[in-house]
Parts: C-alpha cells; sequence; structure tokens
C-alpha cells in the first residue's frame, strides 16, 4: 500500500528544488563520507522529471577528490518545514508532529571544467530573478577569472527519487482547516494546501 507522504507528482519534486535549491550532496562510497551544502539547479527532460542536477563546488572541498574517485551521490534536499503545535490545532487531545517535505535523489555525479562559468551564471540567474537590479558575474571584474579556477561545475545524472512530503494529508478536514488557518509559517501552509486531500 503507498504512503499518502510518499505521494507526489514530478511537478512537486522540480517546484521543491526551485524553490530550495540549497542541498546536502554526500559522497555515497568510500568509508567516512564526505559531504556538502551546495545551491542546485534541476533539469528537466522532456517528460517533465528532473534528470539532472547542475551546480558547482570548490574545487579544495573534500567532497570533489571523493566524487572524482567514485560519482555516486546521495542528495538531500529539504523544503518547507515546521513543529505543528495543538494550539495550532485548537485541540489538547491531539499530539504535536512536524511537518515537512523532503527528497532523497540518488545520482552519478560528473565534474564539467569547460562548463564551470556557465553553471556560476546559471545559479546565479536563478537565484537573483525577480531582483530590481540582478546582479551579473561580469560586476566582480578581473578577481573572476581566479574565482573560477578555484571552482568546477558538475552535473548529477538523477538515477533515483524518493520524496516524502508529510503536510497534514492524514488530518481530518477540520483539523487540517484549523492547521493551515492558524500557522505563522506561510510556506508550509502553501504546500500543505498544495497536498490537502
Amino acid at each position: 500500500m503507498t504512503d499518502v507522504f510518499e505521494t507526489y507528482r514530478d511537478g512537486d519534486v522540480r517546484d521543491l528544488i526551485a524553490e530550495y535549491p540549497l542541498a546536502w550532496v554526500c559522497a555515497a562510497d568510500g568509508g567516512m563520507a564526505a559531504a556538502s551544502l551546495l545551491p542546485l539547479l534541476g533539469e528537466d527532460g522532456p517528460d517533465g522529471r528532473v534528470t539532472h542536477l547542475l551546480g558547482h563546488m570548490g574545487r579544495r572541498n573534500p567532497l570533489f577528490a571523493q566524487l572524482t574517485a567514485s560519482p555516486r551521490s546521495l542528495i538531500l534536499f529539504q523544503g518547507p518545514q515546521a513543529y505543528i503545535s495543538p494550539e495550532h490545532a485548537g485541540r489538547r487531545d491531539w499530539a504535536p508532529t512536524w511537518n515537512y517535505a523532503q527528497l532523497r535523489i540518488e545520482a552519478e555525479v560528473e565534474f564539467l571544467p569547460d562548463e564551470t562559468a556557465m553553471s556560476v551564471d546559471v545559479l546565479s540567474d536563478a537565484v537573483e530573478r525577480g531582483r530590481p537590479d540582478p546582479w551579473q558575474s561580469s560586476e566582480i571584474g578581473p578577481r573572476y577569472d581566479g574565482m573560477l579556477r578555484a571552482i568546477v561545475a558538475f552535473r548529477a545524472k538523477v538515477t533515483a527519487v524518493h520524496g516524502r512530503f508529510k503536510l497534514g494529508q492524514d488530518e481530518a478536514r477540520p483539523t487540517f482547516e484549523r492547521i493551515a488557518a492558524s500557522h505563522e509559517d506561510a510556506a508550509l501552509v502553501r504546500w500543505m494546501r498544495r497536498f490537502e486531500r
């Protein structure tokens, strides 16, 4: 039987990555695995599924050496999350819980030194989008070339996606509505509404 919290669509995966791009990238092989928080962008295939994740990291990051030796990685995204008190539910006989959205993505990492400048520009464009005066990498000036030599682009080919969207889908309708109306985290409530029965 399918877990209600593990029922989601390709668009949910795509949007969670776009809204919460900072992910733990972990080496999946080796004894003491290296791990690092890195911002990533999802790249979609023709069917709308996320097929790759684009990012860059410092060449001195221990993760670079470990993924060069063995490219298997586990990538962990955390979306909206917050504590849900019985006060939110309006019921003293209700147990507190935590609502959250998460993705565990298995991937094969390929380093792309020739695409480093492009990866910086694409990521910058994505996170600067909507600002009145978006920043451009050309504004760094002569230091930019040195910075580029210190980092390397990578593309992670997605081999498996495991999502868990625990957003109140199991609550009785009056309790769900009370939580959604009283919770102070607007992003969490928006994602709860997205997954409501």
